[in-house]
């Protein structure tokens, strides 16, 4: 009974820290803040290469 009740518990805590982490990131709105950051990231990256032109 000892041994169920501590995996329940770990089970639950788990549970809670997900959803807080989840909450957070919805609140703040972080999900579209880091892909804005690592769109510039791509964008600066992509911009030092150089293209050949084919004519």
């Amino acid at each position: 009974m000892d041994k169920v009740l501590k995996v329940l518990l770990k089970i639950l805590k788990t549970l809670c820290v997900t959803v807080g982490v989840l909450f957070v990131v919805y609140f703040w709105n972080l999900d579209q803040k880091l892909m804005g950051w690592l769109y510039r990231l791509v964008h600066e990256v992509a911009d030092r290469k150089k293209v050949e032109k084919i004519l």
